[in-house]
Formats: structure tokens, C-alpha cells, sequence
């Protein structure tokens, strides 16, 4: 009888990492048309994965590899509130091109359209010898409405009355057991009404946070870090006053549950999604990264001055949020941000402290958001904006002193006028590297001196070699040390200079 192989040890991650986000399901239909055969993960070629680890990416995140929910497909193919985003995204789209929902889990197992335990195992091992990370879902708040707690421990989800379910029967879903029939409320967050597909998990019972646990310590055998979908839902005060009325006797444990998992699971890489200012919460609860939703907000808004407060945030604090201009929730960066934006807030997003996530896509200029129960898209064509971009400011922040060397901001000071005040600017160092970010965030030129005092000899010169753009400067060290390097740049440009001693 064959010896079962012991899980991988887990990969460490890189300071700064970038993470690329994949649609398994949606990615392996794409190959399985392009490639004319059907493609499971593990039949994915060896090329696509060797792409990726070539543009610098340190993890990949597989979302919605888990078995789908047959209810969830019933109700999301039968809601005409899905009906105009599937056809933006899939004219002529069938029913058979709906599938259910990855956010509800039917069970922790890969779906079979996927893969199995085993060949997930040897694509992770596939990724390492790559150098790359693989993270894999946990939606911690709900469950499917067919998951086999509904019908086996009802006690785990937060129970209405038949008074309730008639009252508001958008609010419920009736399961029937043999001790009897049970009013489940269906999920939601406090400012949105509930999701018709999901089940709420009462998190102030300690024998369902065990079992979540349970599932928690499966996952991570096959996984070297877990992204937690909604994270702040399952913090007390949040859980427990989205449902006061419906709690009772429940009382909110002793321990959040997070450090729960952090106590049982030390060393996994944990991302929260995480809204609402919870972020902070989260990390000293122990995640590894939450999403930086608010600095995505403020770059989208134009709100300079949170821009540049957020992009002077203690380096201690920004190594642990995740930095993005898309993901499977926002809608496509081309839309938000359009193709005049993209030199400014790419580079801004791309080489500040944290987590750099990318997700699938958005290399290409897609537009069409891909809803998450749709099981393709329609073929888009290549911008040549993205196609462009991308690659280069991968390659760029991929070297070493973006990832190990020191960051600090830089102050920008006025030069004529008061434009000054829409170029954020910050420096990466290490012995043997220099680079310089300097952004224009508004629309038309801006101007300043960004000053450097004590980084430059003031008896040598300094070449400022403009990587994105390839410019050259020289500049001399006592102007630097004085009074700055002057900056100028067009509407949502930026510089990122490598800084070398002229010769």
C-alpha cells in the first residue's frame, strides 16, 4: 500500500509580494477553448505558470476552487437581476453557463470540474519549484444553502422563528431535518440586504468555530497562505450587533475568532478583505495583509490629501496592506481609472510597501467585468495601453531593493505655484540601489522639488535614469542636498528614476 506523501512545508513569501488572482474555473474554460481539449488545474501547462513567475509574481491566489453549490446555481440562473451582467460579459449565454456561486461553498473540496486533493498537491508543488506561493479561499461567514451543516447541525447558523420566515420570507431559507423544520437566515452584511444564496453562520457558537477550524487546518495542508472572504464580518461587536435579535442566550466568546485561528494555524499567511476602518483590528489579530480598500477609494475619488496621508503611512504598518486597481469585486481597472490614469496610479499602486495584487485580466486592459457565477467570458482584444504598461512596472519593482530595501516618503515643496500638492514622491534604498517615485495624481502639470537632504555627496553628480519612461537626467549632489530635485510632470504621469553616481 502506497505511504501517504506528508504535505509541503509552507513556502515563505517575499517582502512586498505580488499576488496574481485567478479565476480557476473561468481560466481553465479559456485554455480548455483555446487549447481545443478540456484542461483541468492540473493539465494547465507548464508555460502559463512560467509566465507568470517571469513577470515577478510571488503568489498566485486560486479563487473559487471549492465544490460549487447546486442551489446557488439554481437561484443565481434564475435571478433577472444577474441577466445583464452575464450578457455584457457572454452574449447569447445559456443557463448551462451559470454556475453556482464560488462564495457558496457546498463543501472544502475541490470541485471536480477542478481537481482533486492530490492534484492540487502536485500543482502547488509545481508553483514552488517556481518560486511562487499558492493561496486558496476560506469564506468564513456562510455557507451554501445545500452545505451539509444546513441539514446535519442546523444549531450552527443563526435560526429564525416560523413567525420570522413568514414575516419576511426574503430573509430565510426553510430546511426540513428530522427533528424538524428549521428557519436558516440568509447572510448578509449590516448595509446591504442579505445574499439569496448563503446561509448565516452563527459565530458565537463554539462548536461551529471548531469545525470552521476544522476546515481551516484541511485547507492549509494543501495551501501556503488563505484569503478570508469578508473577514471583519466574524469580529464581535460586528457579529454580534448585525444580530442581536436573533442571538438569545449566545454570548460572544472569549477570544475573537481570528486569533482562534491564529493560535491553531501559527505561521499561515492570512488575507483579510476587510472594509469599514477594521483593518488595523485585523493585523493584531494576525493577519498577515488586509485589503487597502480605502487607499483604493482615494486614488479612484482624487482625494489627494488622503492619498498622500495614507501614502505616508508608518512602513510597518503599509508592508501589511494589499494594494490593488482591481479584483473579482471591483469593477475592471479600464472602467474606474481608464487608460489616461493608468501611468499614474499603476505606478503608485505597484511599487509602494505591501502586497502588490494583480488580478486576472487586468495585465490584458480587460473591461468587461466577469461575473463569479459565470463559467466564461467572451473573448476581448488586447489594449495595448496594459500590454505596455504592466509587464514594465513588473519588471521594475520584481528588483531586490523594492522588496528588501528601505522606503521612505519624500516631501515635495513648492516651485512657482501650488501644484506641488498633487505629486506624492518616496524613495527605495538599499547598498546597492537607489530608486526614486515621483506621481502625479491630477490631471494637468504639476511641479515641485522633492526634497532629498543627506542622501547625496554634494561634490558628485547623479545620473536619474527615468526606468518607465527611459529619460535621463544629471543632477548635481549639493543641488539635491539644497534644494531638491525639481520635478515636473504632465497630467497622471510619473517618474520612477534609478539613481546612480555619474562616471
Amino acid at each position: 500500500m502506497p505511504t501517504k506523501k506528508a504535505p509541503l512545508a509552507r513556502l515563505a513569501l517575499r517582502k512586498n509580494p505580488h499576488l496574481y488572482e485567478i479565476n480557476t474555473w473561468a481560466w481553465l474554460e479559456q485554455l480548455s477553448a483555446r487549447l481545443g481539449r478540456p484542461v483541468s488545474l492540473e493539465g494547465v501547462p507548464d508555460s502559463e505558470w512560467i509566465a507568470l513567475a517571469r513577470l515577478g509574481f510571488n503568489a498566485i491566489w486560486l479563487m473559487g476552487l471549492w465544490q460549487r453549490s447546486p442551489e446557488s446555481q439554481r437561484i443565481m440562473a434564475g435571478d433577472p437581476g444577474n441577466f445583464a451582467g452575464y450578457s455584457e460579459a457572454l452574449p447569447g449565454w445559456r443557463p448551462s453557463d451559470i454556475l453556482g456561486s464560488p462564495y457558496a461553498v457546498a463543501q472544502y473540496a475541490p470541485d471536480l470540474r477542478i481537481g482533486t486533493w492530490e492534484s492540487l498537491d502536485r500543482v502547488r508543488e509545481k508553483l514552488r519549484g517556481l518560486g511562487m506561493a499558492l493561496f486558496l479561499d476560506f469564506v468564513g461567514n456562510h455557507t451554501a444553502l445545500d452545505h451539509p451543516w444546513t441539514r446535519q447541525h442546523p444549531d450552527f447558523y443563526i435560526l429564525g422563528s416560523q413567525q420570522d420566515f413568514e414575516r419576511n420570507p426574503s430573509s430565510f431559507y426553510k430546511v426540513d431535518t428530522k427533528e424538524g423544520g428549521h428557519y436558516l437566515a440568509l447572510a448578509k452584511d449590516p448595509y446591504y440586504p442579505p445574499w439569496k444564496d448563503v446561509a448565516q453562520l452563527n459565530h458565537f457558537n463554539p462548536a461551529m468555530r471548531a469545525a470552521q477550524i476544522a476546515d481551516l487546518q484541511t485547507i492549509a495542508q494543501h495551501c501556503d497562505g488563505i484569503r478570508c472572504d469578508m473577514a471583519m464580518l466574524h469580529l464581535h461587536d460586528i457579529f454580534g450587533n448585525n444580530w442581536a435579535q436573533y442571538l438569545g442566550a449566545w454570548k460572544a466568546p472569549q477570544k475573537e475568532f481570528w486569533t482562534e485561528v491564529h493560535d491553531a494555524l501559527p505561521g499561515l499567511i492570512l488575507l483579510a478583505e476587510a472594509y469599514w476602518g477594521t483593518e488595523p483590528r485585523l493585523l493584531d489579530l494576525g493577519f498577515s495583509y488586509t485589503y487597502d480598500k480605502e487607499l483604493y477609494n482615494s486614488v479612484r475619488d482624487g482625494n489627494l490629501g488622503d492619498v498622500r496621508w495614507r501614502a505616508g503611512h508608518s512602513v510597518d504598518y503599509q508592508i501589511h496592506q494589499a494594494r490593488f486597481l482591481e479584483n473579482h469585486d471591483e469593477p475592471r481597472r479600464p472602467t474606474v481609472f481608464g487608460n489616461e490614469r493608468l501611468n499614474a496610479v499603476g505606478t503608485l499602486m505597484g511599487s509602494l510597501p505591501g502586497m502588490r495584487f494583480y488580478h486576472q485580466g487586468e495585465l490584458e486592459g480587460r473591461r468587461v467585468h466577469l461575473p463569479i457565477t459565470l463559467r466564461i467570458a467572451a473573448p476581448e482584444p488586447l489594449d495595448p495601453v496594459s500590454v505596455a504598461f504592466f509587464p514594465k512596472i513588473l519588471h521594475i519593482t520584481n528588483e531586490e531593493v523594492f522588496h528588501t530595501g528601505i522606503w521612505s516618503p519624500l516631501e515635495v515643496v513648492p516651485v512657482g505655484d501650488d501644484t506641488h500638492f498633487n505629486l506624492v514622491a518616496y524613495e527605495w534604498r538599499s547598498d546597492k540601489s537607489w530608486k526614486v517615485i515621483a506621481v502625479n495624481l491630477a490631471g494637468g502639470p504639476s511641479q515641485g522639488r522633492v526634497r532629498m537632504p543627506d542622501r547625496a555627496s554634494p561634490s558628485k553628480q547623479y545620473v536619474f535614469h527615468d526606468v518607465l519612461n527611459e529619460e535621463r537626467y544629471l543632477r548635481e549632489g549639493d543641488e539635491l542636498n539644497s534644494i531638491g530635485l525639481f520635478v515636473r510632470r504632465e497630467g497622471f504621469q510619473a517618474h520612477v528614476f534609478d539613481v546612480t553616481l555619474a562616471t
